[in-house]
């Protein structure tokens, strides 16, 4: 990074309180700021707008006639490469998209992200400002109809369709955010494209070189990889480890990658006519009155022949405007050598052009070039497992159709979640493992009356209620926003892997789950397990404020499916696997990052505010719903099983003293102040509510007189918003 794009101006230290605030001065204190990130008041269209409605009005026709008209409408600030925009919107759809990562859920084009920093200025999207800027008077003339989010995946999808390939289909249905998502860690570095590996453990040499988790791409400003091969050596082979394991960590196996690449760059061209320090400074970084526009070329006209984007420059394929097999054609039927574009990147090219394999100019007529390909491209060939897939798509034009639009569709959509959430004429019919399916509702909801014989039951059953509220919870909190997985509906709790998870046995809730199918059976009412599991919850809590003296109705609201085994995709499923929760207390192995900030993450995936996460955190502790048998952390409580207040009361009491336990600050026992008597024992995620000025105010208000009922409140409500989390069926 230049000093030009670090330095600030003198009077940015008076006017941006970000400089001097409390992360400057506390580095290491736990902040709540990404639980505020979804404030109603900055939407522009106000706390109450539906997207979900405004898409209701729109007429996806004249919307999809736009955008396909917008392909071939070649505007003089920023030229078509060959009269045609498709390739440019594929890499903008795809760049969008391609930041997804299954092992977190986080990126995606699900937000429309690409339009703030730091996605907005990373290298590898150099000049997508100028393909989201062609795509405004769109934008403009639909409005609230069309979020951009949708607008930025659906503008490739078209490019496709315009250029002769047949997608699977698309689906309308994600709502934009209006601030960056700041959470997102994309890696440790402090400079674009640095090739320190610092997000790498191992080496090349002895085969242990691992990527970080949950990172997905190779260098920090990248998509996926460097595409002049690691690191910018062009070694194929080791290129193709990096693809392999970057495409796998956003849930991509090796024929989905092969089908992306060959299909991708059936398309388009590279963009480096000219040196790379002819390009100017980043969107984020560019002058007032550049109005948002970065990367500014001082080669010649800076247009059109003289585009400089990744530094690499030239086109795959003979005909980059049109789908056809010629991809695999050209890379199978010539042999390569590496060579530097105008730009010094390296690059390959044929050693000698076969005839009918020159590439018309994008810009220049009767200009031809030679086609090239990216190291990573060669990749497709000097893996032996790519090399095999790649000779089947060569012989299986139809095949390759087929998982390539399989593999985008899939691309575009792998951040949204469960097929019940996408929206539109244009959604097929066919659900895919990786949408979590679940079984249609077949016949009618069970009624009120036997929902209230059903927790008469549940409450003879003999299980407690720290027994019901942790199953329910165990079986829900799986759920995460940021990519829409998880949650209690289709009860995978019962099946591999969850089954297995060992939060969840340890827990004890292979044992409940057993009693509740028993309950389940014996009754005539049509309800599923995975209703039941949840019903259970609400019995549960009511159960313990009862026991407290507290009448308490949880809502309930039936509708939830059991999923088979077969509808579930074990590989990524894994990664929804609680190996931390604050809420149960449980910690399956020591993390480098502090439980406190874990449990912070938690809370946002699960979309909880402070205040539900503080209530929470001390009910579930007064109910007794700890992970594990003999867990008793943090129950700080004479009367465990009753939903009160106590947990707070006594954490902030001036009686205890806490003390760490051993050598590390991870476990404490409280003593009494006057006799040494040890009273209780905790860990960070409980002391935190004492320690942090934020949790502690709002503590201090649950654990005053009166404040019992405001912690109910928010404990009922926060309860209610995990079990409901994946019922898109009841909100957008």
């Amino acid at each position: 990074m230049s000093d030009e794009q670090t330095k600030r101006p003198e009077w940015a230290s008076r006017t941006t309180p970000s400089l001097q605030g409390n992360e400057h001065w506390w580095p290491d204190q736990l902040t709540l700021n990404i639980l505020h990130q979804k404030h109603p008041d900055a939407n522009p269209f106000g706390e109450d707008f539906s997207y979900a409605e405004a898409f209701g009005r729109l007429d996806v026709d004249e919307l999809t006639a736009d955008v396909d008209a917008l392909m071939t409408d070649s505007q003089d600030w920023w030229p078509a490469d060959w009269g045609h925009y498709g390739p440019f919107f594929i890499r903008m759809s795809w760049h969008a998209a391609g930041t997804y990562r299954a092992l977190d859920g986080r990126g995606g084009g699900g937000t429309g992200a690409q339009r703030f920093a730091p996605l907005n200025s990373w290298p590898d999207n150099g000049n997508l400002d100028k393909a989201r800027r062609l795509l405004y008077p769109i934008k403009e003339k639909y409005g609230e109809r069309i979020s951009w989010a949708d607008l930025l995946v659906f503008a490739g999808n078209r490019a496709l369709e315009t250029m002769g390939f047949t997608t699977f289909g698309f689906g309308f249905g994600r709502a934009d955010i209006w601030a960056p998502e700041d959470d997102i860690y994309w890696g440790p570095e402090n400079e674009w494209l640095s090739t320190e590996d610092e997000r790498y453990t191992g080496t090349w040499e002895d085969g242990s070189r691992v990527l970080d988790n949950p990172l997905a791409a190779v260098q920090m400003g990248l998509i996926y990889v460097n595409p002049e091969g690691p690191n910018g050596v062009p070694d194929a082979l080791k290129s193709a480890q990096d693809v392999r394991e970057t495409f796998s960590r956003m849930g991509m196996n090796d024929r989905e990658t092969v089908a992306l690449t060959v299909g991708g760059h059936t398309f388009g061209k590279m963009h480096g006519a000219g040196p790379e320090d002819a390009v100017g400074e980043l969107p984020e970084a560019s002058k007032i009155h550049e109005q948002g526009f970065g990367w500014a070329n001082s080669h010649e006209t800076g247009l059109g022949e003289y585009t400089i984007t990744s530094g690499l420059e030239g086109a795959w394929t003979p005909t980059p405007t049109t789908w056809d097999n010629s991809y695999l054609e050209t890379i199978f039927t010539h042999e390569w050598q590496v060579v530097e574009s105008p730009a010094g990147a390296k690059q390959w090219e044929p050693v000698e052009v076969k005839e009918g394999y020159w590439v018309p100019d994008a810009h220049v007529e009767g200009k031809m070039n030679p086609p090239v390909m990216t190291t990573a491209d060669m990749a497709m060939i000097a893996d032996p497992d790519y090399l095999e897939i790649a000779k089947e798509y060569r012989e299986n034009p139809d095949v390759l159709a087929d998982e390539f639009a399989r593999a985008w569709y899939k691309l575009l959509h792998r951040d949204m979640g469960p097929s019940a959430r996408y929206i539109g004429p244009q959604v097929p019919d066919e659900e895919l493992i990786w949408q979590d399916p679940v079984p249609a509702h077949e016949g009618p909801l069970v009624s009120e009356a036997e929902i209230a014989t059903l927790k008469a039951t549940l409450a003879d059953s003999g299980l407690t209620a720290a027994q019901l509220v942790g199953t329910a919870w165990a079986s829900a909190c799986t759920y995460r926003q940021t990519d829409h997985r998880g949650g209690a509906n289709g009860a995978r709790i019962r099946l591999a892997p969850q089954a297995g998870w060992d939060v969840n046995v340890s827990s004890g809730v292979p044992e409940v789950l057993t009693k509740l199918e028993q309950i389940k059976d014996a009754s005539e009412a049509n309800i599923s397990l995975a209703d039941l599991i949840v019903l259970g919850g609400s019995v549960g809590v009511e159960m313990a404020a009862e026991a407290a003296g507290h009448e308490v109705t949880v809502p309930f609201t039936p509708g939830r499916t059991d999923a088979t085994q077969d509808q579930v995709e074990l590989d990524t499923t894994a990664y929804l696997e609680p190996r931390h929760d604050a809420f149960r207390n449980y910690l399956q192995k020591q993390e480098d990052i502090p439980t406190e900030h874990l449990m912070v993450d938690r809370a946002f995936m699960l979309n909880l505010s402070v205040p539900e996460m503080t209530a929470l955190v001390g009910g579930m502790r007064a109910i007794g719903a700890n992970a594990g048998e003999d867990n008793t952390d943090g129950i700080l409580t004479e009367r465990p099983g009753q939903l009160t207040n106590d947990f707070f009361r006594n954490l902030i009491s001036m009686a205890t003293v806490w003390e760490p336990i051993g050598e590390g600050e991870d476990r404490f026992e409280g003593k009494d102040r006057k006799t040494g008597e040890t009273r209780w024992t905790a860990t960070r995620v409980d002391l935190v509510f004492g320690s942090n000025s934020q949790l502690r105010a709002i503590a201090e208000e649950f654990a005053a007189n009166g404040g019992e009922q405001h912690m109910l409140r928010a404990f009922v409500r926060g309860f209610v918003k995990v079990m409901e989390a994946d019922r898109f069926d009841l909100h957008r």
